[in-house]
């Protein structure tokens, strides 16, 4: 899974979380999440990119690009 970070970013600001609430629900460092939304880690182990899904409470498919083969 290829994580879309302006995807997350967006999606993130309109529900008005913040990082830290993200760190909070995901459990995950909040410079990973800045990291991730800025297109720095390319390819994620697939849990994390799951668990941003969740607490965003949208399906992994918004968040990632597709892939193409």
């Amino acid at each position: 899974m290829r994580p879309n970070g302006t995807a997350i970013r967006a999606i993130r600001t309109a529900q008005n979380m913040s990082l830290r609430a993200m760190q909070t629900a995901t459990g995950l460092n909040r410079g990973y999440l800045s990291r991730l939304e800025r297109g720095l880690i390319r390819e994620p182990d697939d849990e994390p990119v799951l668990k941003v899904a969740s607490a965003l409470n949208v399906p992994p498919d918004a968040i990632t690009h597709k892939e193409t083969t």
